[in-house]
């Protein structure tokens, strides 16, 4: 393939990203944008292969790779469960961050990558595999600490060393001190000292960056690393002087930047406040003892009793959380939804932008279920509804819910926006226990008066609800 069909093909697969990610930005067109991203990476993937730059002997090799790549890729898609996802996507993240540090080591040891390059080119080369790695490095070791924390592998309690804004200037401060040692280097074997101690300082921040984040902020980390990975790739990219890999890995590192801030502004946070740390304690550990404790009694419900209210009701707003997909509930809401609807009953659905683990979780959940995507609202869309709402049905949702980031200014989650479920006539919420959310905070909504609870798992109890419906 000759230079100029590679570069058109390049511009190609762009288009195609860039349709990918319009599409994606929309449940309806979100199949349509997944197709156009495959057909772009497969024309990208056919591009490289056969361009100028890889040899014919080099092509075994890479095809070897790409078969031990799709088979690991084929297996845990058809294997990794939908709740599994969040955990999926940092491990991704973390692939895409290690692969953009070994390039980086690769390109600075091959003596070919700075053939005829002139004093001020090898500088500007040496700048971009030291920034390579160093970008490369964090995003690994915070994505693996993500996994960790999505799993329950690692506990959700922020990890706040003393000091730790100190410890962080520290070792920016040897970065930048190795980096200008690397740059002056004479030889290989000295540039790879400054590269080595800069690696392990970046694993190093990248653990310590992500021990920090609280439960509670774990939504905007992992598009905090979706970001930090395209960044990688883009620096990848400028490394290999490959044009599509820049552009790709800038759209994916802006995309991320400004999901990230999305999700803070759903969480009533600023981005420096996340990766400072220390918002949220251990998920779904048992509410704290103490004054801060909201007064009053829980008023538990059947499942007939839940039937009961749902098929008087005219108007009911279903919030889904984490403990819907837990339980793989989404199947029974759906079919819950369809019941009602078939007696005339509205019924809708409200997402929160942080619902799940990660952005779009829920959304994704209910898709796979064939929930009408006309009947699945947004927060904005929806919270001025809940007062002429009969009842409000919340399935394994805690701190989307809770009412103390509006009725407290010294709850840790105080200025969040919420869904103000408990403005229905009824509430019920749904859950295994009375157990805090993944931010660790008491939820009043428990205790109103107007608030009914169903303990249980998700899936069981809306089973039973489903039966209770249809006699």
């Amino acid at each position: 393939m000759s230079a100029s069909l590679a570069t058109v093909s390049y511009i190609g697969a762009t288009i195609l990203f860039i349709l990918s990610l319009g599409g994606l930005s929309n449940p309806e067109t979100s199949r349509r944008g997944n197709v156009y991203g495959m057909i772009g990476m497969t024309i990208a993937v056919l591009a490289t292969i056969f361009g100028p730059r890889v040899s014919m002997a080099g092509i075994p090799w890479i095809i070897g790779a790409m078969a031990v790549g799709g088979t690991v890729g084929l297996y845990a898609a058809r294997k990794v469960q939908m709740t599994q996802m969040p955990e999926l996507v940092a491990m991704m993240h973390s692939l895409v961050g290690l692969a953009a540090a070994l390039v980086g080591f690769a390109n600075y040891i091959d003596p070919a990558a700075a053939f005829q390059l002139s004093s001020a080119e090898k500088s500007i080369h040496e700048i971009e595999i030291y920034l390579g790695i160093l970008i490369g490095a964090v995003t690994f070791s915070g994505s693996i600490i993500a996994f960790g924390k999505l799993a329950g592998k690692i506990g959700g309690k922020p990890l706040l060393l003393p000091g730790r804004h100190m410890l962080n200037l520290i070792g920016l401060l040897v970065v930048i001190f190795f980096g200008w040692q690397f740059l002056h280097s004479e030889s290989v074997s000295a540039g790879m000292v400054g590269l080595t101690v800069m690696t392990i300082i970046a694993l190093l921040f990248g653990i310590h960056m992500v021990m920090a984040i609280g439960g509670a902020d774990m939504p905007v980390v992992v598009s905090m690393l979706n970001s930090y990975s395209g960044w990688a790739a883009a620096a990848t990219g400028f490394m290999l002087n490959n044009d599509l890999l820049i552009v790709t890995g800038a759209l994916v590192g802006s995309s991320g930047a400004i999901l990230s801030y999305i999700m803070c502004r759903a969480m009533n946070r600023n981005f420096i406040s996340v990766i400072a740390g220390g918002f949220g304690t251990g998920g779904g550990t048992p509410a704290a003892k103490g004054d801060a404790q909201p007064a009053g009694e829980t008023v538990s419900i059947t499942s007939a009793e839940t039937a009961e209210l749902l098929r008087e009701a005219k108007n009911v707003i279903i919030v889904p959380g984490y403990g819907m997909a837990v339980a793989q509930a989404q199947h029974t809401v759906y079919e819950i939804t369809k019941c009602l609807r078939e007696k005339g009953v509205n019924v809708r659905f409200g997402i929160h932008p942080v619902a799940g683990r990660m952005p779009g979780h829920m959304n994704v959940l209910l898709a796979e279920a064939k929930v009408p995507y006309d009947i699945v609202m947004e927060m904005d869309e929806i919270n001025a509804d809940f007062p002429d709402t009969d009842v409000s049905m919340v399935i394994g949702a805690n701190d989307i819910v809770n009412p103390a980031a509006q009725e407290d200014p010294g709850s840790p989650i105080a200025g969040m926006p919420v869904l103000e479920v408990w403005k229905a006539k009824t509430s019920i919420v749904m859950k295994r226990s009375m157990a805090t959310g993944y931010a660790g905070v008491d939820n009043p909504l428990f205790y109103k008066e107007n608030n009914r609870m169903l303990f249980g798992d998700a899936k069981k109890m809306l089973d039973e609800v489903l039966i209770a419906l249809k006699t």
